[in-house]
């Protein structure tokens, strides 16, 4: 379903609060705003300050915020080529259901496209069935042979480096 209300645009410094409140809201709804420490001063100087940083679009229906995508480059050895890491793509409940979740990752397709990327690549909770259907629908594959590994900054702090 195309729905020409939905805009979709580059985030700007201003943002920087409302980008905040949509990681709190993907938080809360994926049961782990507990684990929410960014700040509006770290996210300034993480979004706005490194020109090869992550980007954010923010998704708007008229004047309401939709939802938003935060992604950046990675790079596939195997291809020879950068590609799309999807962070987060959020879109709130009330408007779930309108196509915006396919017109952000379409939006993200489209730069990959222009960026001359491989791919794109994002998590996806185990339990969230809804996200996991759709994103099959449209014909992204799971990735089901990998398993995903995480040094924590305390871990770091540990290694000797």
């Amino acid at each position: 379903m195309k729905n020409l209300d939905l805009k979709i645009r580059i985030a700007e410094k201003q943002d920087v609060p409302l980008i905040l409140q949509l990681i709190k809201e993907l938080a809360d709804y994926e049961k782990l705003l507990h684990e929410v420490v960014a700040d509006e001063e770290t996210l300034h100087e993480s979004l706005f300050n490194d020109s090869k940083g992550p980007e954010v679009l923010i998704a708007e229906e008229g004047e309401k915020s939709v939802g938003f995508v935060l992604f950046f480059h990675n790079f596939s050895t195997f291809l020879g080529r950068k590609g799309i890491y999807i962070e987060d793509l959020y879109v709130r409940e009330e408007f779930r259901g309108k196509g915006y979740g396919e017109m952000i990752l379409k939006k993200i397709c489209s730069l990959a496209k222009e960026r001359n990327c491989g791919r794109a690549d994002w998590w996806v909770l185990n339990w969230n069935e809804k996200a996991i259907n759709f994103y099959k629908k449209i014909g992204a594959k799971p990735m089901d042979e990998w398993t995903v590994f995480r040094l924590t900054e305390d871990v770091i702090e540990k290694l000797d480096v």
